[in-house]
């Protein structure tokens, strides 16, 4: 179903056309774009044993840890913009399911650090592919991966990330 096929009976209080309002309502498309891209998400990385959320983990434990670091669940969670007690939860999934270990960093015994296993470097070495192929096809209506309106888009939502909450 596309948004063009969607027709809505109601009518809002002191909006003309409830149709133009969501349709028009940013909000609301990046609310649904991120529902549908997150479920396709899951579909890709399931075989991996994956969630979307894991994998959003994952990949960003992976990319640190090739320098060399040990990053703790915080660092992870101001890296990925996640809730540090999500970070957490998921982390201690992917932990159960062999992808990381956690140990007590030893500069601070408060904080746990995080390294990924040979099963965890191997599924992000994996997902990476699939999620690339993935991401080409969700964004072919906008020239794929590699297209001008792509990398515009990806520039209007950075700039919606980077303003100060209200």
């Amino acid at each position: 179903m596309n948004m063009s096929s969607i027709r809505l009976p109601c009518i809002l209080n002191g909006v003309d056309s409830t149709e133009t309002e969501v349709r028009g309502n940013p909000g609301f498309l990046i609310w649904r774009l991120s529902m549908r891209w997150r479920a396709a998400m899951d579909r890709t990385l399931a075989p991996l044993g994956l969630t979307q959320a894991q994998y959003a983990v994952l990949a960003p434990l992976y990319g640190m840890s090739r320098g060399g670091a040990r990053p703790s669940q915080r660092e992870l969670a101001d890296l990925t913009g996640l809730d540090p007690v999500y970070v957490s939860k998921l982390v201690r999934a992917l932990e159960r399911d062999g992808f990381v270990t956690r140990s007590v960093k030893a500069a601070d015994p408060r904080a746990v650090e995080l390294a990924l296993t040979e099963r965890g470097a191997a599924a992000v070495e994996e997902g990476v592919k699939a999620v690339y192929e993935l991401r080409d096809r969700l964004t072919r209506p906008l020239g794929g991966n590699d297209g001008t309106r792509t990398a515009q888009l990806a520039e209007m939502l950075r700039a919606l990330l980077d303003a100060p909450e209200p």
